[in-house]
């Protein structure tokens, strides 16, 4: 899926459909905290995440409760590399989550849940489109993930059904392909002023929010905003060190700050 940077999706999109300046947009330039992981990090003091590359730039995220054993995966492009980090672990799958129906972030649910016998999670919007689907849920509805409160936030604009699930309790949210590192997803099926306002309910989070993205984006986002901030010294220094790190093909998604041109 190709990616479109969000400042470049602001600017076109913005200006000429909602009339608002570029100047207003960059001048009111945001820091959030990005996810911190290598590969495991606790989220909290019982819950982990371990991040699992899959096709080109994708990735999924594992769940595991430590006290529970309740394990989830988040957006499972394909179904090997999420079974091989299972394996790694000794874990067995609990639930399937998926933020929209996109191929890329579905394609391992119906493999995944005849091995495991896992329960899909998506979006009641797009019940009929996202494959093995057992739990529907919608804009402002709240799930049990073990202990851990899981609050869903609609935010169409990629796709019409997109939604975000955030782990208040954890500091975190999977934003899926709404927000990546740098921009926001293309405008697929929904609108600008759709992707504006599912921008605004994630900026509304606490800054400390972790935000887990759904590709490796952010070495070419980080070449547009330089396009347009050429001067910006601290975004220079963010740039070269991605760079420097996606020459060594390591994920940049654990990077501070998490610049977003809003």
């Amino acid at each position: 899926m190709r990616q479109l940077s969000l400042s470049k999706g602001l600017v076109y999109g913005f200006t000429r459909l909602l009339s608002m300046p570029f100047k207003t947009l960059r001048g009111a330039s945001r820091t959030l905290k990005v996810a911190q992981f290598c590969s495991v990090s606790n989220m909290s003091s019982s819950l982990q995440i371990e991040l699992v590359p899959c096709l080109k730039d994708n990735y999924a995220y594992i769940l595991h409760d430590e006290d529970t054993g309740t394990v989830g995966v988040v957006d499972p492009s394909e179904a090997t590399p999420v079974i091989d980090a299972l394996r790694r672990k000794n874990w067995n799958l609990t639930y399937i989550l998926n933020t929209h129906h996109h191929h890329d972030h579905t394609g391992g649910n119906q493999e995944l849940k005849a091995r495991y016998g896992a329960k899909v999670i998506g979006s009641g919007v797009d019940r009929d489109r996202i494959p093995g689907i057992d739990i529907a849920l919608n804009d402002g509805d709240k799930w049990m993930f073990a202990a851990h409160e899981v609050q869903v936030m609609d935010t169409p604009g990629h796709t019409r059904g997109h939604i975000s699930f955030h782990f208040p309790g954890s500091g975190a949210i999977f934003t899926g392909d709404t927000l990546f590192s740098l921009s926001c997803g293309k405008l697929f099926e929904g609108t600008p002023v759709q992707m504006h306002s599912s921008l605004k309910k994630i900026m509304s989070l606490p800054d400390d929010t972790n935000i887990y993205c759904g590709h490796e984006y952010t070495l070419s986002n980080s070449k547009f905003a330089l396009s347009i901030e050429p001067n910006n010294e601290a975004l220079q220094s963010y740039a070269a060190h991605i760079a420097h790190l996606r020459s060594k093909s390591l994920p940049t998604v654990s990077l501070k700050p998490f610049y977003l041109f809003f």
